[in-house]
Protein backbone atom coordinates (compact mmCIF):
# COMPACT_ATOMS: atom_id res chain seq x y z
CA UNK A 1 0.00 0.00 0.00
CA UNK A 2 2.87 2.27 1.08
CA UNK A 3 4.30 1.53 -2.43
CA UNK A 4 1.30 2.48 -4.50
CA UNK A 5 0.87 5.82 -2.25
CA UNK A 6 4.12 6.49 -3.04
CA UNK A 7 4.19 5.53 -7.15
CA UNK A 8 0.62 7.84 -7.31
CA UNK A 9 2.82 10.28 -5.71
CA UNK A 10 5.24 10.32 -8.33
CA UNK A 11 3.30 10.52 -11.13
CA UNK A 12 1.09 13.25 -9.63
CA UNK A 13 4.57 14.99 -9.32
CA UNK A 14 5.03 14.41 -12.95
CA UNK A 15 1.90 15.27 -14.20
CA UNK A 16 2.24 18.86 -12.01
CA UNK A 17 5.59 19.22 -13.97
CA UNK A 18 3.24 18.52 -17.80
CA UNK A 19 0.67 21.14 -16.72
CA UNK A 20 3.62 23.79 -15.75
CA UNK A 21 5.08 23.00 -19.10
CA UNK A 22 1.18 23.26 -21.34
CA UNK A 23 0.99 26.39 -19.86
CA UNK A 24 4.51 28.34 -19.59
CA UNK A 25 6.73 27.18 -22.15
CA UNK A 26 3.90 25.90 -24.46
CA UNK A 27 3.53 28.89 -27.08
CA UNK A 28 0.09 29.95 -26.16
CA UNK A 29 -2.80 32.66 -27.57
CA UNK A 30 -3.57 35.64 -24.84
CA UNK A 31 -7.31 36.86 -26.19
CA UNK A 32 -9.31 39.32 -23.80
CA UNK A 33 -7.46 38.22 -21.06
CA UNK A 34 -7.71 35.29 -20.98
CA UNK A 35 -4.61 32.67 -22.19
CA UNK A 36 -5.38 29.92 -24.51
CA UNK A 37 -2.88 27.32 -23.31
CA UNK A 38 -2.52 23.09 -23.43
CA UNK A 39 -1.96 23.13 -19.19
CA UNK A 40 -5.76 21.80 -19.05
CA UNK A 41 -5.05 18.89 -21.08
CA UNK A 42 -2.44 17.57 -18.46
CA UNK A 43 -5.02 18.11 -15.74
CA UNK A 44 -7.08 16.10 -17.61
CA UNK A 45 -5.09 13.23 -18.06
CA UNK A 46 -3.53 13.22 -14.99
CA UNK A 47 -7.38 12.98 -13.28
CA UNK A 48 -8.22 9.96 -15.76
CA UNK A 49 -4.74 8.69 -14.93
CA UNK A 50 -4.55 8.86 -11.31
CA UNK A 51 -8.21 9.59 -10.51
CA UNK A 52 -9.70 12.51 -8.95
CA UNK A 53 -7.70 13.58 -5.78
CA UNK A 54 -4.25 13.01 -7.46
CA UNK A 55 -5.34 14.20 -10.81
CA UNK A 56 -7.04 17.47 -9.27
CA UNK A 57 -4.04 17.76 -7.34
CA UNK A 58 -1.64 17.62 -9.62
CA UNK A 59 -3.07 19.75 -11.65
CA UNK A 60 -3.94 22.51 -9.11
CA UNK A 61 -0.24 22.58 -8.44
CA UNK A 62 1.21 22.43 -11.60
CA UNK A 63 -0.61 25.67 -13.04
CA UNK A 64 -0.87 27.39 -9.17
CA UNK A 65 2.92 27.21 -9.79
CA UNK A 66 3.05 28.31 -13.56
CA UNK A 67 0.71 31.56 -12.03
CA UNK A 68 3.19 32.45 -9.00
CA UNK A 69 6.35 32.17 -11.52
CA UNK A 70 4.77 33.55 -14.66
CA UNK A 71 4.10 36.55 -12.66
CA UNK A 72 0.67 36.41 -12.09
CA UNK A 73 0.70 35.24 -8.42
CA UNK A 74 -2.47 37.21 -7.81
CA UNK A 75 -4.40 34.68 -9.38
CA UNK A 76 -2.93 31.20 -8.47
CA UNK A 77 -5.67 31.09 -5.37
CA UNK A 78 -8.18 31.00 -8.05
CA UNK A 79 -6.13 28.40 -10.37
CA UNK A 80 -5.93 26.11 -7.36
CA UNK A 81 -9.50 25.90 -6.85
CA UNK A 82 -10.45 25.73 -10.45
CA UNK A 83 -7.99 23.14 -11.62
CA UNK A 84 -8.48 21.15 -9.00
CA UNK A 85 -12.66 21.07 -9.31
CA UNK A 86 -11.51 20.05 -12.98
CA UNK A 87 -9.40 17.12 -12.18
CA UNK A 88 -12.32 16.21 -8.94
CA UNK A 89 -14.81 16.34 -11.97
CA UNK A 90 -12.80 14.36 -14.95
CA UNK A 91 -11.51 11.89 -12.41
CA UNK A 92 -14.60 11.72 -10.56
CA UNK A 93 -16.63 10.71 -13.53
CA UNK A 94 -14.07 8.34 -15.66
CA UNK A 95 -12.38 6.39 -13.27
CA UNK A 96 -14.67 6.57 -10.25
CA UNK A 97 -18.01 6.54 -11.72
CA UNK A 98 -17.38 4.59 -14.69
CA UNK A 99 -14.17 2.85 -13.84
CA UNK A 100 -12.02 3.28 -17.01
CA UNK A 101 -9.24 1.78 -15.74
CA UNK A 102 -10.75 -1.78 -15.28
CA UNK A 103 -10.46 -4.12 -18.51
CA UNK A 104 -13.10 -2.27 -20.57
CA UNK A 105 -13.93 -2.31 -24.39
CA UNK A 106 -11.95 0.78 -26.07
CA UNK A 107 -15.48 2.72 -27.38
CA UNK A 108 -16.58 2.41 -23.63
CA UNK A 109 -13.55 4.10 -22.80
CA UNK A 110 -12.85 6.53 -25.28
CA UNK A 111 -16.65 7.23 -24.51
CA UNK A 112 -16.06 7.74 -21.02
CA UNK A 113 -12.92 10.41 -20.91
CA UNK A 114 -14.67 12.30 -23.62
CA UNK A 115 -17.98 12.85 -21.23
CA UNK A 116 -15.42 13.11 -18.07
CA UNK A 117 -13.68 15.71 -19.93
CA UNK A 118 -15.96 17.59 -21.64
CA UNK A 119 -17.59 17.44 -18.29
CA UNK A 120 -15.12 18.93 -16.52
CA UNK A 121 -13.62 21.74 -18.77
CA UNK A 122 -17.67 22.70 -19.48
CA UNK A 123 -17.77 23.10 -15.67
CA UNK A 124 -14.79 25.51 -16.09
CA UNK A 125 -15.84 27.46 -18.73
CA UNK A 126 -18.56 28.91 -16.42
CA UNK A 127 -17.16 28.37 -13.41
CA UNK A 128 -13.48 30.09 -13.48
CA UNK A 129 -15.62 33.70 -14.60
CA UNK A 130 -18.09 32.94 -11.74
CA UNK A 131 -15.05 32.87 -9.32
CA UNK A 132 -13.73 35.39 -10.76
CA UNK A 133 -16.69 37.72 -10.01
CA UNK A 134 -16.98 36.56 -6.64
CA UNK A 135 -13.60 37.24 -5.90
CA UNK A 136 -13.34 40.64 -6.90
CA UNK A 137 -16.99 41.41 -5.70
CA UNK A 138 -17.23 39.74 -2.15
CA UNK A 139 -13.64 38.91 -1.25
CA UNK A 140 -11.34 41.87 -2.49
CA UNK A 141 -13.99 44.25 -3.76
CA UNK A 142 -12.43 45.27 -6.92
CA UNK A 143 -15.23 47.08 -9.16
CA UNK A 144 -13.39 47.43 -12.49
CA UNK A 145 -12.58 43.54 -12.37
CA UNK A 146 -15.98 42.37 -10.84
CA UNK A 147 -17.21 43.72 -13.70
CA UNK A 148 -15.13 42.49 -16.87
CA UNK A 149 -15.93 39.03 -15.00
CA UNK A 150 -19.31 39.35 -15.48
CA UNK A 151 -18.52 40.44 -19.10
CA UNK A 152 -16.78 37.43 -19.30
CA UNK A 153 -18.96 34.64 -17.63
CA UNK A 154 -21.98 36.24 -20.45
CA UNK A 155 -19.56 36.35 -23.25
CA UNK A 156 -17.96 33.44 -21.81
CA UNK A 157 -14.52 35.39 -22.29
CA UNK A 158 -15.13 36.05 -25.94
CA UNK A 159 -14.91 32.20 -27.15
CA UNK A 160 -11.81 31.96 -25.66
CA UNK A 161 -12.92 29.86 -22.91
CA UNK A 162 -14.28 27.60 -25.04
CA UNK A 163 -11.59 27.24 -28.00
CA UNK A 164 -9.46 26.52 -24.49
CA UNK A 165 -11.66 23.68 -23.12
CA UNK A 166 -12.07 22.50 -26.89
CA UNK A 167 -8.28 22.45 -27.85
CA UNK A 168 -7.81 20.75 -24.16
CA UNK A 169 -10.23 18.28 -24.36
CA UNK A 170 -8.87 16.92 -27.90
CA UNK A 171 -5.38 16.80 -26.56
CA UNK A 172 -6.06 15.08 -22.86
CA UNK A 173 -8.55 12.59 -24.70
CA UNK A 174 -6.12 11.84 -27.42
CA UNK A 175 -2.85 11.60 -24.96
CA UNK A 176 -4.96 9.27 -22.46
CA UNK A 177 -6.04 6.66 -25.21
CA UNK A 178 -2.53 6.66 -27.40
CA UNK A 179 -1.02 6.25 -23.40
CA UNK A 180 -3.43 3.91 -22.07
CA UNK A 181 -1.91 0.85 -23.53
CA UNK A 182 1.64 1.69 -22.33
CA UNK A 183 0.93 2.84 -19.06
CA UNK A 184 -1.53 -0.76 -18.52
CA UNK A 185 1.77 -2.55 -19.72
CA UNK A 186 3.75 -0.70 -16.63
CA UNK A 187 1.13 -0.89 -14.29
CA UNK A 188 0.46 2.41 -13.84
CA UNK A 189 -2.89 1.98 -14.73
Amino acid sequence: MKNEHIKKLCIAALMAALCFVGYSVFPAINASGTKVHIGNAFVVLGALILGPLYGGLAGAVGLSLADILGGFAASAPRTFICKLLIGLIVGFIAVKLKNINDKHTAKYIITWSIVATVAGLAFNCVFEPSLKWFWYTLLFPNPDKAASAIKALVAVTTWTTLINAGINSVIGIILYNALRPALKKTSIL
